[in-house]
C-alpha cells in the first residue's frame, strides 16, 4: 500500500488517502490527466488557487528499479491553457517511495511563502521560506541543505517562478544534490510560485515495502542486465543524450537560427562542434564526467557533468534539447558558450526549451545578431531580476512573439517546438501536432523513421504507436531513454507491477494505460476550448524550404486528425 497526501496550503490541513493494488501503478501523467477531467479544472484560471498542482511517482519509486523514479508533476498549463504533465529525474521520486509515498496534491495557496517538509517520522512541518526567497536555485539549495541536512530531497520553485514567469519548471535535486532536473515544461514552477510554495523537503529513508519484494528484487536485476546488453543504452551511456545532434545535424534537422537552417558547422574549422562527438571528446580531455546518473540506479547514464577550460565544473547536465534551443538556434557553435547559458538557465529554473526559443525570437526580431553570447546573458540576467523587460520574456516564445509582431514563431498550442524540425523529422513533428501536451517531443519522438514518400496514414499510425506507450511509461514513471528495452518487455514490467502491487493489471495494461490517458488529455483540452485549428504548425514550415534539404512540412492539423479519429476508432481508444 502506498498513501496519497491532499495538502490544503490555505489551512494547513492535510488529508491522507490510502492507495492500493492498481492505483498504485496509474499514476503519473495518468493519475494527472484523470484528476484534472474529474474535478473540471479546465474552467478555472490555471495561476488561481484553485487549480492543483500534482506531484506523482511510479509503483517502483524507492527501489534501485532502473530509469524508474521520475516524478510527473502536473496541472492546467498556465503557458497553453491545456493539460500539462511534465516529469523530471533525480532523487526526489526515489525519496517519496521511502516514505511510501505515492504523491501528493497542493490545493489553494499558502498566505505566505512556505517550506514543506515532508519527514521521515511521517509527519509534515511548514517552515518559513523568507531565506530563500529571490535566491538563485543553487544557493537555495545550499541554504536548504544546511537548514534540512543532507539525506533530503528537494523540488525548487526558482526565482523565475516566484513572479509566477510562464518559463519556469520545478527543479529537482539529481544524486549529487544539485537542483539540475527539471520537469520544465509548460508553466509548473508558475503555479507552484502561484501557491507561494518556495521548496518542498523529502527526507531520504530505505527502500519502501513491496507486495513480493523478493520478486522485485529478480525484476530489477533482470531488467539491469537487458539494460547493460542493449546497443542503444550503450550509446546513451557513452555519449549522452548529446549524440542525438551530431544525427539531426547529419540529416539537416537540426533548429539553427530560430529555425531558418537545418544544419550547421564552425565557420573557422568546419567541424560541428555541438553535438556528442566534439563535446564528448573535450569533456574527457578536460577531466568532465561523461557518463552520470541522474536517478540513483539508473544504468543508462547519459546526463554529464561538463567541465571548462581550468577543468572545473562548467554545468551538469548538457542535454540535446539544452544544445540545440540554447545553443545552436541562437547560433552559438561553441559548447562553451551554450554551458554558460546553461547553467544560468537550472539556476533560474526555467525550461531551456521555452527560454531558449524565446532569446530566439528576440534575435529574430533583430534585438542583437545571432551568436552575441554577451546579449543573451544579459536578457537572462533581466530574467532573473524581474525587470518590466524581463517579466515579458518570461512569458513564453508564444506571447513574446506576438508582441514583436512576429511571423516564425515556433510554437504548437502557445509552447515551444522542441528541437526537432518537423520539415524533415517528421513523425515527431506530428506527435507535437496531434498532443494535447502543446509542442513536446517526449510524447511520441520517433526521430530516425524514414519518412521519404510516406503518407499520412503511415505516419500518423507510427506517431499515435508512439505516443500509447510514452503515455504510459510516463505513468509509470518511468524515463523515455530505457524505451528499446521497456517497449520490447512490455509483459515483464506487468509482472513486475504484479510483484510491486499483489495485483496483476492484465496482459495489455500498459496498452490500456496509455491509450485511457491520451483519451483523458483529449477530452480536458476539447473542455478547455481547443480545436483541431490548435493541431497546426506554424506557417513558415509549410512555406519556407529548410536549408540544406529544401523541404517544407506535408501535412496540416486537419489531415493528420482525420487519421487519428480513424485509428482511433479501430483500436477502441
Amino acid at each position: 500500500m502506498r498513501k496519497y497526501l491532499h495538502i490544503n496550503l490555505q489551512d494547513r490541513s492535510i488529508t491522507e488517502e490510502t492507495l492500493d493494488g492498481v492505483k498504485i501503478a496509474r499514476a503519473g501523467r495518468y493519475l494527472i490527466a484523470k484528476t484534472l477531467v474529474e474535478r473540471e479544472i479546465y474552467k478555472v484560471d490555471p495561476l488561481a488557487p484553485e487549480n492543483p498542482l500534482i506531484f506523482s511517482a511510479g509503483p517502483f519509486a524507492g527501489s534501485n528499479f532502473s530509469n524508474a523514479n521520475r516524478t510527473s508533476v502536473g496541472c492546467r498549463s498556465p503557458l497553453t491553457g491545456g493539460v500539462k504533465e511534465a516529469n523530471g529525474g533525480g532523487s526526489f521520486g526515489v525519496a517519496l517511495g521511502h516514505q511510501g509515498i505515492a504523491g501528493f496534491t497542493l490545493q489553494g495557496a499558502a498566505r505566505e511563502w512556505v517550506v514543506i517538509h515532508l519527514r521521515k517520522d511521517g509527519t509534515i512541518h511548514f517552515d518559513d521560506a523568507t531565506p530563500y526567497l529571490g535566491k538563485g536555485n543553487f544557493e537555495a539549495a545550499r541554504l536548504l541543505h544546511e537548514r534540512y541536512g543532507d539525506k533530503v530531497s528537494l523540488a525548487l520553485c526558482g526565482p523565475v517562478g516566484e513572479y509566477q514567469g510562464l518559463i519556469a519548471g520545478i527543479a529537482f535535486s539529481d544524486v549529487d544534490k544539485r537542483p539540475s532536473r527539471l520537469a520544465a515544461r509548460g508553466g509548473v514552477g508558475a503555479v507552484m510560485g502561484s501557491k507561494k510554495v518556495k521548496a518542498i523537503v523529502v527526507d531520504l529513508h530505505r527502500m519502501p515495502v513491496f507486495h513480493d519484494r523478493k520478486k522485485v528484487i529478480e525484476s530489477i536485476r533482470t531488467y539491469a542486465n537487458w539494460m547493460k546488453e542493449d546497443n542503444l543504452i550503450a550509446g546513451f551511456r557513452t555519449k549522452g543524450t548529446a549524440m542525438m545532434a551530431d544525427f539531426t545535424n547529419h540529416i539537416g534537422g537540426l533548429p539553427v537560427n530560430n529555425f531558418t537552417g537545418g544544419r550547421q558547422v564552425d565557420a573557422a574549422s568546419g567541424v560541428f562542434k555541438m553535438g556528442a562527438e566534439f563535446i564528448t571528446r573535450r569533456n574527457a580531455e578536460r577531466g568532465g564526467e561523461n557518463t552520470h546518473a541522474c536517478m540513483p540506479g539508473c544504468l543508462i547514464q547519459c546526463s554529464n557533468v561538463y567541465a571548462d577550460v581550468e577543468g572545473k565544473e562548467a554545468v551538469s547536465p548538457v542535454e540535446y534539447e539544452t544544445i540545440c534551443l540554447m545553443g545552436t538556434n541562437l547560433g552559438i557553435d561553441e559548447p562553451d558558450h551554450m554551458a554558460q547559458l546553461n547553467f544560468l538557465a537550472n539556476d533560474l529554473g526555467v525550461d531551456s526549451i521555452e527560454t531558449g526559443a524565446t532569446l530566439g525570437l528576440l534575435l529574430e526580431a533583430g534585438k542583437a545578431r545571432f551568436g552575441d553570447v554577451d546579449f543573451l546573458l544579459r536578457a537572462l540576467g533581466e530574467i532573473r531580476q524581474g525587470t518590466p523587460d524581463g517579466r515579458r520574456y518570461a512569458r513564453g516564445a508564444a506571447r513574446v512573439g506576438k508582441d514583436l509582431g512576429l511571423a516564425r514563431v515556433p510554437v504548437i498550442k502557445r509552447q515551444a517546438i522542441s528541437a526537432y524540425d518537423p520539415r524533415v523529422i517528421e513523425v515527431t513533428g506530428i506527435s507535437m501536432m496531434l498532443s494535447a501536451q502543446g509542442a513536446d517531443h517526449t510524447v511520441g519522438n520517433v526521430p530516425a523513421y524514414d519518412c521519404k514518400d510516406k503518407d499520412a496514414k503511415e505516419l500518423v499510425a507510427v506517431s499515435l504507436e508512439s505516443q500509447i506507450l510514452v503515455a504510459a511509461t510516463d505513468s509509470l514513471g518511468l524515463c523515455l531513454f530505457g524505451r528499446s528495452v521497456t517497449n520490447a518487455h512490455q509483459d515483464f514490467i506487468i509482472e513486475a507491477i504484479a510483484a510491486a502491487t499483489g495485483v496483476d493489471p492484465g496482459a495489455d495494461f500498459m496498452q490500456r494505460l496509455g491509450r485511457e490517458t491520451l483519451k483523458l488529455e483529449a477530452e480536458f483540452n476539447r473542455a478547455a476550448g481547443f480545436t483541431e485549428s490548435d493541431d497546426e504548425l506554424p506557417e513558415f514550415f509549410y512555406s519556407e524550404p529548410l536549408p540544406p534539404t529544401g523541404r517544407t512540412a506535408r501535412f496540416h492539423g486537419p489531415e493528420a486528425n482525420a487519421v487519428l479519429h480513424e485509428r482511433w476508432g479501430k483500436i477502441g481508444l
